[in-house]
């Protein structure tokens, strides 16, 4: 279905001040009438008090088709069931008064910016319901908002589970396609973003890993979850407009709000990352100790300060790397006799 923009409708103001100025006209119209009844009037006399009393008892009701759009709102109307246009552009506008809105998602309210309310408007009865005494708007917000679900925990691709949250921001482009397309576009758009989530983690891992291909090209690379995040989000976003553009919905942006490994196995992935960070300082220590001890038994051999054997050489050599390597400063013995 394509959108109608109405652009002629813009005469409320017009309507308005006509509809108000009618009003005194037919309580003269009565009097008049009624005089001339009274005087035996004619056919013209009692059409005249007829149609006078039925515009002062239901001249109202051009008023129910006085229509106000602020900027940046839309109203999609109907006509006994049938779409007839949308009011889209800001300004004072009068319709046919049986039209009505349509908004299926008015009483939608998800965690984004354009459905946070400062303030709520519910009673309680008697029977302990609750019931908003604030109307229902039936015009479609073409502001940008941020949808941000909640977390969700997904396994990676090499199975491990994580927990992730993405914030969207995204706007209503067309709004016939979003009212009449799509039962609840804002529930649509909800879902859709954690179907497309879990489509686009499960291809990468959470640190880079060995022989995992991200891209699709068959080659191994470093892409991950949490080194290649503008990246992911990328792909995330992508993946979501493909799924809600026949909803009328075009996605400005999506970003990573929250990644963590799931509690179950974050305190085992914790001692990995401190495992592997120790072994890597272990291994720079000692590459470190190794040249260290090098150095030693060259400047000796080149200033002929003491000759070593290679027994006493890799005796050096042991208690270098003990020195060097160790977690806690040596405690040195003074051998008070000969080194032999």
């Amino acid at each position: 279905m394509e959108e109608k923009i109405l652009k002629r409708n813009k005469n409320g103001m017009v309507v308005l001040i006509f509809t108000i100025l009618l009003y005194p006209l037919a309580i003269v119209g009565i009097g008049i009438s009624g005089t001339a009844l009274d005087n035996g009037g004619s056919f013209l006399s009692v059409m005249g008090m007829i149609i006078s009393i039925a515009y002062v008892l239901f001249g109202w009701i051009f008023w129910l088709g006085l229509k106000i759009i602020r900027p940046q709102e839309a109203l999609v109307l109907t006509l006994f069931g049938k779409y007839i246009g949308t009011l889209k552009e800001d300004g004072f506008y009068w319709v046919n008064p049986f039209c009505s809105a349509v908004n299926p998602a008015a009483r939608t309210k998800l965690s984004q910016s354009g459905d946070v309310k400062t303030a709520t408007s519910l009673v309680t009865g008697q029977t302990g319901v609750q019931v908003s005494t604030e109307a229902i708007n039936k015009k479609i917000s073409l502001k940008l908002m941020t949808l941000s679900n909640s977390k969700q925990k997904i396994n990676d691709c090499l199975g491990n589970p994580i927990e992730i949250a993405i914030a969207v921001t995204w706007r209503v482009v067309d709004t016939a396609k979003a009212v009449f397309a799509v039962d609840n576009y804002k529930e649509y758009l909800s879902l859709q973003c954690d179907s497309a989530l879990r489509d686009i983690v499960r291809i990468y891992p959470y640190d880079v890993a060995q022989n995992v291909d991200t891209t699709g090209d068959g080659v191994a690379d470093e892409g991950s979850l949490r080194g290649s995040s503008e990246v992911v989000a990328n792909r995330i976003k992508d993946e979501i407009q493909k799924r809600v553009s026949d909803a009328g919905i075009e996605i400005e942006e999506a970003r990573i709000t929250y990644l963590a490994y799931a509690t179950e196995i974050a305190a085992v992935m914790l001692q990995r990352q401190q495992a592997s960070a120790i072994i890597d300082a272990r291994k720079m220590i000692v590459d470190g100790a190794v040249g260290m001890v090098e150095m030693a038994l060259e400047r000796l051999n080149e200033n002929n300060i003491v000759e070593l054997d290679e027994e006493r050489k890799a005796a050096m050599v042991s208690n270098l790397l003990v020195v060097l390597c160790g977690n806690h400063d040596a405690q040195p013995v003074v051998n008070s006799g000969s080194l032999y």
